[in-house]
């Protein structure tokens, strides 16, 4: 073979030597480019017809691994945040001003506890001078009924009197009702994380005064692409892993998944519940969910590091015998998903094929090894 190309080269210098000057130059590379393709096909056709009859001696160390189908799974993560199940911003549903502020920032508190109190002072008259009123009222009503019974007096007295007695005891209740939003009161179980208004301050309807959050029950919430909305579903197991915790891996169940596509980001909803009773995991940390979405019970699976590429494609070297001789075959490949640092091959290989593990940097197609144990 190496005197083919010497012949060839030596051809082609001749060729080159011999133009008289009349050629240009883009048509002398022309030339040149065809006779180099025409020399490495020639090549490439001596080089596939090398038999073991021109072996120099030299077997190539290699170890190798017998192909089994096996399980085989894919897994993608997403990054997503933690929200609180119940989150609570205190705001007063009158006006007033702040005369006490019960609770600290850190302080648990239960629902129904009592957290401030707005001043009272004009509704504690309206109500003292309300009742010297419906008291009077109650005793004309009273003697107008006695009086309409024994049909004494008009009717329309009786009404009015009657009406006075009902219109002052309405009031009444509204005052009460005022007084009672002047008290503040936590809606949910939670820690007071921050007090925005302090005593003697005005509150208002609308305007925040504290912040309550419940971090016993959080919630992992990510946006998945809707190519996902197939794959995913309530009930799926999820892996949430925090950056701020390395060590803790949580083995949960998926609880939602949204309804709704989001038009901007064409992304969907994914929710996870997750306990926590003690209370390291906050509000806005970042979560990480590793889903599953692909599963194969047999399948022929490669470390990715064994899979080269060249410019026809993907391709591994696996062993044949060849005149009682081990050989290295170059077999091209068609791979699947890879996860883990493991490749799934869709086609090109089979159970039983036997694949170098060790030592396939070395090797070319055709070359003559020797199998390690």
């Amino acid at each position: 073979m190496k005197n083919i190309i010497s012949i060839l080269i030596i051809s082609l210098i001749i060729a080159s030597c011999s133009n008289n000057g009349e050629v240009s130059n883009a048509d002398k590379i022309r030339d040149y480019k065809h006779q180099i393709k025409d020399l490495e096909q020639k090549i490439a056709v001596e080089e596939s017809e090398l038999t073991l009859s021109e072996y120099n001696g030299i077997r190539i160390p290699v170890r190798v691994e017998t192909l089994e189908l096996q399980p085989f799974s894919h897994t993608f993560m997403a990054t997503g945040e933690l929200e609180s199940v119940s989150e609570a911003f205190i705001s007063p549903e009158v006006s007033g001003q702040i005369v006490s502020v019960n609770v600290k920032e850190g302080e648990l508190v239960e629902k129904g506890q009592k957290l401030a109190k707005l001043n009272t002072v004009m509704t504690e008259k309206g109500i003292a001078e309300l009742n010297s009123q419906i008291s009077l009222a109650k005793t004309v009503h009273e003697r107008q009924s006695k009086l309409w019974e024994k049909n004494i007096g008009s009717e329309i007295e009786y009404l009015q009197a009657k009406n006075s007695y009902e219109s002052l005891l309405r009031g009444l209740e509204t005052l009460q009702a005022q007084m009672a939003l002047a008290t503040i009161e936590s809606p949910i179980d939670g820690i007071v994380e921050e007090v925005f208004l302090k005593k003697g301050e005005l509150a208002s309807p609308g305007m925040q005064l504290m912040q309550i959050v419940d971090i016993n029950n959080l919630i992992v919430s990510v946006k998945l692409s809707e190519t996902y909305l197939p794959i995913i579903n309530k009930g799926d197991d999820v892996i949430i892993t925090f950056p701020s915790y390395p060590d803790l891996v949580l083995n949960e169940k998926v609880w939602r998944t949204g309804n709704v596509i989001n038009k901007a980001n064409r992304t969907f909803i994914v929710e996870v519940k997750i306990d926590n009773g003690n209370g390291i995991l906050k509000p806005n940390m970042l979560a990480n969910m590793t889903i599953n979405d692909y599963n194969s019970e047999g399948a022929i699976v490669l470390p990715s590091i064994f899979i080269r590429e060249d410019m026809e494609g993907s391709f591994i070297f696996i062993t044949e015998k060849e005149n009682g001789n081990d050989i290295a075959v170059k077999k091209y490949i068609k791979t699947g998903r890879s996860s883990n640092d493991k490749t799934e091959i869709v086609d090109g290989l089979s159970a039983g094929d036997i694949v170098i593990t060790d030592g396939y940097s070395n090797v070319s197609k055709g070359a003559v090894i020797s199998i390690m144990d």
